[in-house]
């Protein structure tokens, strides 16, 4: 099943997307809530419902004039206020690339348990313009990431019993400002986008692959690809994930309570994003000339199973600069 967020009346009104249109979950079931805030805190109860009008829709036991064509509203993130926002380090290419070129060599630490920032759940938002400070658009790059969303409370979750805590799937694009990221301090801090929808678990069973040798859990078998402008930037596999989400949730669990809500994407797909399509370049040519998003840019995510995410890189009206002010 495909789970929508949209702008209705001012509010973030929670929809199944259906062959392009889009049905209120009070057309499927009275008892359904309405934002997916709810939705996720009833998973389990709520999702038998909206599944059981989903069938009713493609039967014509419920009318499709009940539906609402999907362009002609505004989307938010499937998940307009997560509870928090964490992004993993999934996949040993980007960490590896990177290290290279630094003359570093701690993949070590990569192999003994996944590791992840938080970022600005606040900032989360979906399709549409991506609003840059004039600092952020400096070195500007993208990483085109798989997220899950948390659809029951836990803790101490072992990656055996991971599976039962993952609602769906959805695309996540993480913006980082390469000139305000000291370290990681600020990694993906001013946006993060989602979206289209949040694809359930059992809708991408033919997907499922397991995880890689002498890891728990599964994988799922999603080509990935990233376009700017038009042009294809980074190509990639969510099957190629080193640590699986049930890994990577045992680990964000140990000792912490997770909650419904909670969104955890796996980190830039190898080849993902321009920071490591750079650092690849230097490795084989040292006047390779570095590529970063600029004003303007149209940024597009394809996965398949879970559709297109597109962003514009837009400036804000506001001229002030951190950077500037510094210096």
């Amino acid at each position: 099943m495909k789970l929508v967020s949209y702008l209705k009346d001012g509010h973030d009104q929670v929809a199944a997307y259906i062959d392009g249109y889009l049905y209120d979950m009070e057309n499927l079931h009275p008892d359904l809530p309405n934002n997916m805030s709810m939705f996720l805190n009833y998973w389990e109860e709520s999702l038998s419902m909206a599944m059981g009008g989903e069938i009713m829709v493609k039967e014509g036991k419920i009318s499709k004039n009940k539906g609402i064509a999907c362009d002609d509203v505004q989307l938010l993130a499937p998940v307009p206020f997560p509870a928090s926002y964490r992004s993993a380090h999934a996949f040993r290419q980007p960490v590896t690339a990177i290290q290279k070129n630094q003359e570093e060599n701690n993949t070590d630490a990569f192999d003994q348990y996944p590791v992840f920032n938080f970022g600005n759940h606040h900032s989360i938002q979906g399709p549409g313009e991506i609003r840059c400070m004039p600092d952020h658009l400096i070195n500007l790059d993208f990483k085109p990431q798989v997220a899950v969303v948390i659809c029951k409370h836990g803790r101490n979750i072992r990656a055996e019993d991971a599976g039962e805590y993952i609602g769906g799937l959805m695309m996540l694009n993480g913006m980082k400002p390469g000139q305000l990221n000291n370290g990681g301090f600020n990694e993906n801090h001013f946006s993060a986008a989602i979206g289209p929808w949040l694809v359930t678990i059992d809708e991408l069973e033919t997907y499922k692959v397991p995880a890689k040798a002498n890891h728990i859990g599964s994988n799922w078998n999603l080509s990935m690809q990233g376009l700017v402008n038009g042009q294809q930037v980074s190509d990639g596999n969510a099957a190629s994930m080193n640590w699986s989400f049930a890994e990577i949730i045992e680990s964000a669990s140990y000792g912490v309570d997770l909650v419904p809500g909670d969104v955890i994407a796996s980190g830039a797909v190898g080849h993902g994003c321009f920071l490591s399509s750079n650092e690849q370049g230097k490795l084989n040519d040292p006047a390779y000339t570095e590529q970063w998003l600029l004003e303007g840019d149209t940024v597009e995510m394809e996965i398949e199973g879970l559709g297109k995410l597109t962003n514009q890189i837009v400036r804000e009206e506001d001229d002030f600069s951190i950077l500037a002010k510094r210096k």
